[in-house]
């Protein structure tokens, strides 16, 4: 592959750029085998890596514009499991959220849930993350093998198509001496099937998880009587009950269980889920605490703060929340134990929630994906062969640690939430979003881990989706998920409830998609079930199926 290519990178401060093999720093070393290219480096003094960049001339040549650059369809993955995700039209735009009033964004922290503290946003390109391709006039197919390294960031120029590559290795420190691989991708002319993925992460089996969750009804208004309802509504067909937010006094505060919402506890209804022969699973966010917890008010050593001394804030969620020092022995040793002491009460699956948390505050020597990498295989260390779905989560860091992981934003209410809030951060709520990266990332699915498409609902209470979009809300999340779950109290379905629900659960366990392919705002999805070849259209705007 011809490359232009450029490294920056720190001595003391100063910063240096390197457009060439060698220079007194660093060398680069390349290989390419016209799949597979690598770059590592040696350096040859201490110093502190900030970015590597490509820019790939013959795909397609730069100077070249295309004849229509609407044409061609390019998938751009997000950068955690809400952020969204699809494949873009040339002449599409991303949303910034610097474009937000700064008061606004300081005082929310809207800027937290994403990239926008790292990446430079520009309204001339589409950028996305680890895994890439074009549909249409022109094919190619990029898959991240450097992932335990750096993120790779994709970048597409909306009008000449031109694409170019960005290795996050931003705060990387190097010894003289050391070498470090800064970039190392896969790439082919060929995309049907996703053929370069299937090589790389080849499909397993994953187990299939159809169960209940407390959020999406009650979200923190949860009490043992209403879980206690819940579970002797549900029948045989489901084999999982989570526990959501709401259970502990504070986020952060996970030992200690709300005494008024569950004066006995939590260990009886445990029990409970296990005698009807269901998993039990438990929400924990265990990278970052409340303001308003104990762990925030009373152990303010144990925070990550920035340079300016200013503690890490992660998010507006709750009363504001901040990320732990996961270089804390004490930190460790607190997450240790709150994960030990659910497991030990029997739980059998753990949610583990906003763990972007862990890679937001820079950490010293390490790149973003060197810490989340880290991270992420410390809960797996701690919960050996206990189930886990990963949330609000870096995808490819969840690979071969996570059982399952979320893959699109929280479900809302309203097809697309409340109308000021699409004007937030890419990460926000919204159906509307949800069910596209359920359908785009969905060739993630049994490779890199289960896929969670987040819940159906078809209860006409305390919701503002039409009967239109629950139907399409459901439907796809069964064809395309690993995980089907509702926070519904199924006594209440009426007669066609109940045979929308097996319907659906009949997708969910028989069905497999054959392909999908967006036209304008439809998306023709071809799949088959019980041997029969069947098709529907998504209608992504209106949320309905045609």
């Amino acid at each position: 592959m011809n490359c232009l290519y450029e490294l920056r990178y720190k001595i003391d401060g100063i910063s240096k750029t390197l457009s060439k093999e060698e220079n007194d720093d660093v060398k680069l070393n390349f290989s390419d085998d016209g799949k597979i290219r690598k770059v590592t480096l040696t350096a040859k003094t201490d110093l502190v890596l900030s970015s590597y960049g490509e820019s790939e001339n013959d795909f397609p040549v730069k100077e070249t514009k295309y004849d229509d650059p609407k044409g061609d369809l390019y998938f751009m993955n997000g950068y955690q499991s809400w952020t969204d995700t699809r494949e873009y039209y040339g002449d599409a735009r991303e949303r910034n959220v610097k474009n937000l009033p700064s008061r606004l964004v300081k005082v929310f922290a809207f800027d937290r849930y994403g990239d926008s503290t790292f990446y430079g946003y520009d309204k001339k390109l589409l950028h996305g993350y680890d895994v890439f391709y074009v549909k249409g006039k022109h094919q190619l197919f990029i898959l991240n093998l450097n992932v335990k390294n750096a993120y790779l960031i994709i970048e597409v120029h909306r009008k000449t198509g031109a694409i170019s590559f960005l290795s996050d290795i931003d705060g990387k420190k190097m010894k003289e001496g050391e070498t470090f691989v800064v970039a190392e991708y896969a790439y082919s002319p060929e995309i049907e099937d996703y053929r370069l993925f299937d090589e790389f992460f080849p499909k397993k089996k994953v187990d299939k998880i159809f169960g209940y969750t407390s959020w999406y009804n009650y979200y923190q208004n949860v009490n043992e009587s209403i879980l206690l309802r819940d579970l002797d509504a549900l029948d045989d067909r489901f084999n999982l009950f989570q526990i959501d937010d709401g259970y502990e006094t504070f986020v952060g505060d996970w030992l200690d269980v709300d005494k008024n919402k569950f004066p006995n506890g939590l260990k009886p209804i445990v029990d409970k889920i296990h005698e009807r022969g269901f998993k039990a699973g438990i929400w924990l966010a265990p990278f970052v605490a409340e303001e308003e917890s104990k762990l925030f008010k009373e152990n303010k050593s144990w925070f990550k703060k920035f340079p300016d001394g200013e503690y890490v804030k992660c998010g507006s969620n709750w009363s504001g929340f901040y990320a732990l020092d996961l270089e804390n022995d004490e930190v460790r040793k607190y997450i240790r134990k709150c994960l030990e002491t659910y497991s030990d009460m029997g739980f059998d699956f753990f949610k583990l929630d906003f763990l972007y948390g862990a890679n937001l505050p820079p950490y010293e020597g390490k790149t973003r994906s060197q810490v989340a990498e880290e991270a992420y295989a410390f809960l797996r260390e701690v919960l050996k062969d206990k189930l886990i779905l990963g949330c609000g989560a870096t995808l490819f860091n969840g690979a071969n640690k996570f059982d399952y992981m979320r893959i699109g934003p929280d479900v809302s209410l309203k097809f697309d939430d409340v109308w000021y809030m699409r004007f937030m951060h890419r990460e926000r709520i919204s159906t509307k979003v949800t069910l596209q990266n359920t359908i785009y990332r969905s060739f993630m699915n049994g490779r890199l881990f289960g896929n969670d498409p987040d819940v159906f609902l078809l209860r006409d209470d305390n919701i503002d989706l039409s009967n239109t979009q629950k139907l399409s809300l459901i439907t796809l999340n069964a064809l395309f998920g690993s995980v089907m779950m509702t926070s519904d109290n199924i006594a209440e379905y009426d007669e066609n409830k109940r045979d929308i629900l097996s319907g659906a659960l009949d997708l969910f366990k028989n069905a497999k998609v054959e392909s999908f392919n967006r036209n304008k705002d439809a998306v023709t999805i071809n799949y088959t079930v019980n041997g029969k070849l069947e098709k529907i259209i998504y209608d992504t705007e209106r949320g309905i199926l045609l």
